[in-house]
């Protein structure tokens, strides 16, 4: 094999002293569409009960090991977000939508004011 030029090894090639040739055929497979896969539009009821994990994001903020193990109770951080500016709803680690802070029963939500497109996405990560 005559790969000390640099050249890449040939398929007609011994390998390492092997007198026996490589040989190189294509994987077999079949096209994927509708009719082989069997798609259907109930398709999705397979995956209506996978649970997601769904957070609401208020704010980042970046601060020194040395202030981060000074904090004690009633200590302020301050976060990136000004009050008002629309929250990020993340599922499974993916911005999907942005809301509002709302109160129901007592209990914070969100109520949804943009869902996010797939563009849109790919632009609110690398800020």
């Amino acid at each position: 094999m005559s790969t000390e030029s640099g050249s890449t090894p040939n398929a007609d090639e011994p390998l390492s002293g092997d007198s026996r040739r490589a040989q190189i055929k294509p994987a077999p497979y079949s096209l994927l569409n509708d009719s082989a896969s069997g798609g259907s539009a109930n398709d999705i009821e397979l995956v209506m009960d996978v649970p997601v994990q769904i957070a609401v994001e208020l704010g980042r903020s970046k601060m020194q090991i040395r202030h981060l193990v000074a904090l004690t109770y009633g200590s302020v951080i301050e976060l990136d977000v000004l009050a008002g500016d629309p929250l990020d709803v993340v599922v499974n680690g993916t911005l999907v939508a942005q809301g509002e802070v709302v109160i129901v029963n007592d209990r914070y939500a969100i109520r949804l004011t943009d869902i996010v497109t797939p563009a849109e996405r790919l632009r609110k990560l690398n800020r």
